[in-house]
Order: structure tokens, then C-alpha cells, then sequence
């Protein structure tokens, strides 16, 4: 069955950024509405099949599999800071004062950044932002760890949405992760 207008607009819309509420009224439904409707186009047939089609076709278009975005997930996700900057707390070096000329014993921090040419491409594609301040301080900003993890989780089904406040047996769930053990790794919340 052939999609309306809107729908083949709500569809071209999550392509482009697959948020179904934005979708939704970019598509032309109400702001007020849109979460709902927005769930109920999800689960339509019709539109998760063209949403597929999409998909595949952009895959296919652009050379991206998604074999190679879990890739670039994992290197973010699974970054470690160390390989980009190393630092050393309480460092003796002898240095000269400023008044007498003495050598004299002093304690400091230390941070190094690694050269650029000597980062792995993991490490580099860890990286955020490098940047210099006009006293010469350096920074490193890493990406989201958090953030790529989860993505990656939920693309592997790793997640269980968290039942909604209405849901039968909330209690007993609630109940059950009270007690630890026996709440297993649902990660049951963590993403809302």
C-alpha cells in the first residue's frame, strides 16, 4: 500500500535525522501531538517498511555499512585517555631560584599530550577538541564514552525500555532491584 504525503514526509525526515517526534512535525503533524503520532507511524507497516527501504538504500548509496559505524562507536566508547595524555603527580626537578642563582628542589605536576604523529587512529578518533589558551595551556577533550556505549548497546539490543509508570508488575520490578542480585544487568531505566 502506497504512503500518503505525509507519511512519506515523516519517513524522509527520519532518514535524515531519525528522532520520530522531530519527524513527525517536520512532516507537518502537531508539535502537540507529534511523540504520538510519532509512535504510532513507528509501528505502522507501511512506514517502517519504507523507513527499511530508506535505509538500505542510503546504505548502499554512501558505502556505510553499519558493521563500520559500530566500528567508529567502538573506538569512542572504548577510548582511554592515557593514550592521548599522560600525567605525573608530585615530580621532583631541580631548578634554579630566581634570587640567588642556587639550584634548588622543587615538586610539581606534570601532563604531557602525546604527539599527533604518534597516536594510534583509535586514540586520534577519541579526541573531541585540542586546544590552546593565550597563556599556552593546553586541552584535551575527549569524546562522549558514555554516550558511543550506549548507542551501541541499544543498537544490540542491550537495553530493556523501563516500564511505563501504568505498566503491570512495576511493583514487582521496583521490588526486585531492591534486592540487588536478583536485578540482574536489565539496565532497566538507565537511558530514560
Amino acid at each position: 500500500m502506497p504512503l500518503t504525503d505525509q507519511k512519506r514526509r515523516f519517513v524522509d525526515a527520519y532518514l535524515l535525522e531519525p528522532n520520530g517526534t522531530r519527524a513527525a512535525i517536520t512532516a507537518g503533524y502537531s508539535p502537540k501531538t507529534a511523540a504520538a503520532q510519532a509512535s504510532r507511524l513507528l509501528k505502522d507497516v507501511n512506514v517502517a517498511k519504507a523507513i527499511d527501504e530508506g535505509q538500505r538504500r542510503l546504505s548502499i548509496r554512501s558505502g556505510i555499512t553499519p558493521d563500520m559505524i559500530m566500528a567508529e562507536l567502538a573506538k569512542l566508547g572504548f577510548s582511554d585517555i592515557r593514550q592521548v595524555v599522560q600525567w605525573r603527580a608530585a615530580v621532583q626537578q631541580v631548578a634554579e631560584d630566581p634570587d640567588t642563582g642556587e639550584p634548588v628542589l622543587q615538586v610539581a605536576n606534570e601532563v604531557v599530550i602525546t604527539d599527533s604523529a604518534k597516536l594510534s587512529d583509535a586514540a586520534a578518533a577519541g579526541i573531541l577538541e585540542v586546544s590552546q589558551s593565550k597563556d599556552g595551556t593546553l586541552k584535551v577533550r575527549m569524546h562522549d564514552k558514555l554516550g558511543a556505549l550506549v548507542k551501541m548497546g541499544q543498537h544490540l539490543g542491550m537495553f530493556r525500555p523501563a516500564p511505563s509508570p501504568d505498566a503491570p508488575g512495576k511493583k514487582e520490578i521496583a521490588q526486585q532491584g531492591a534486592h540487588g542480585a536478583e536485578q540482574g544487568t536489565s539496565w532497566d531505566g538507565l537511558l530514560n
